[in-house]
């Protein structure tokens, strides 16, 4: 059984239009949804897909989720989905798998790795080997972002403590997890790195829909030349024609309309064919486009790299409030502690005094 139609699920569209046209070019219908809950809705009211590619990462419901609503569904838990992500290690891979995932496709996405995955799916669709339904009764799920899990329990709770505060037993709080400047480090990176992706997906989504705007309005008024020219064309040649067969007699008349009918034809002909975008046309566009995509590049790059040294900057600040505020509190308790010693020696120094100055009285009276 062949891979005919699929459904495409991700905030970007520029991501959405490049994996469509790899898509198309294996003859293909491509269906589009811009977010998870659209793609809930969209199957909900259409024939199911062949395949589902989901984008791992995107705001409100992400990759994750659909999948497991999908997967919870009985019409709609059978359709295989691949899962769009720039993380491909052996791991991910199993986890994702074990949840419901056929396989995964790695961001950006390639015409080879493309073709290998598909291949591979009209294979095990052919032959009936692809992998049972999970259930989704387990509440397992893959990390929500790409970065290394950080292993809190989900009923834990974050507290500031010095190193070696133990409990009352004895040993530390199972469910209390210290904030160390590690784990603020890791929240702090996967914070900014998450509001780093949306804004270049809105950046990057503005950008294209500017060109594609603005391609759009190119062509509008190319076609809208090439019908004003080939009007105004037309009608000089019938005024033409007039003008010739107002005198002439019958026979002349038919003749010239004859000709001039001809003529008119094999104008229009031409006309037609050089309608529309020519060969040069065509390379000037790609052409175009491929400086746009280079400049979209470079754009990336720098707002990646201003973003990696925002975070560095973030991640450095909030290490060092965290050692100020563990200092503050080890001097804290440093004070206390010299406190409580200087007003046991003051009260043993007082009784010493207090006695010596009874036994002097009791000696010299």
């Amino acid at each position: 059984m062949a891979i005919k139609n699929a459904l495409l699920v991700d905030d970007s569209k520029v991501a959405r239009f490049a994996l469509s046209k790899l898509l198309e070019g294996r003859d293909m219908e491509v269906n589009m949804a811009g977010s998870a809950e659209e793609a809930l809705d969209f199957l909900k009211s259409h024939d199911r897909p062949d395949v589902i590619f989901m984008d791992h990462l995107m705001p409100g419901m992400n990759g994750v989720e659909a999948t497991k609503a999908i997967k919870g569904n009985p019409d709609t838990a059978g359709i295989p989905i691949i899962m769009c992500t720039s993380k491909k290690s052996s791991s991910f891979m199993e986890e994702a798998r074990n949840f419901g995932v056929y396989n995964i496709l790695t961001k950006p996405p390639q015409t080879d790795g493309l073709s290998l995955v598909l291949d591979q799916l009209a294979s095990d669709v052919e032959q009936g080997t692809l992998p049972p339904t999970v259930t989704t009764a387990n509440d397992a799920e893959l990390p929500d972002t790409e970065d290394e899990l950080l292993h809190i329990p989900t009923d834990a709770s974050v507290e500031m403590s010095p190193k070696g505060e133990l409990g009352a037993n004895g040993h530390t709080s199972p469910n209390v997890v210290p904030l160390t400047s590690d784990l603020i480090e890791q929240i702090a990176r996967s914070a900014v790195k998450t509001h780093i992706n949306n804004r270049l997906h809105e950046l990057l989504s503005d950008l294209f829909d500017e060109q594609f705007d603005h391609l759009k309005r190119a062509l509008d008024e190319n076609r809208s030349k090439q019908d004003a020219a080939i009007e105004e064309r037309l009608n000089e040649l019938t005024k033409l024609l007039d003008d010739r067969t107002r005198n002439l007699r019958d026979d002349v008349a038919a003749e010239v309309n004859l000709s001039l009918s001809q003529e008119l034809a094999r104008l229009k002909k031409e006309l037609s064919k050089n309608a529309g975008f020519t060969a040069e046309h065509m390379a000037e566009l790609k052409d175009h486009i491929t400086s746009v995509q280079t400049i979209d590049t470079e754009f990336w790059q720098t707002l990646q790299s201003e973003a990696i040294q925002q975070a560095h900057e973030i991640s450095r600040e909030t290490a060092e409030d965290i050692a100020q505020r563990t200092i503050d509190l080890y001097v804290s308790q440093q004070r206390s502690a010299n406190s409580r010693i200087y007003t046991l020696g003051l009260a043993v120094s007082l009784g010493i005094f207090t006695v010596g100055i009874a036994w002097l009285s009791g000696l010299f009276g």
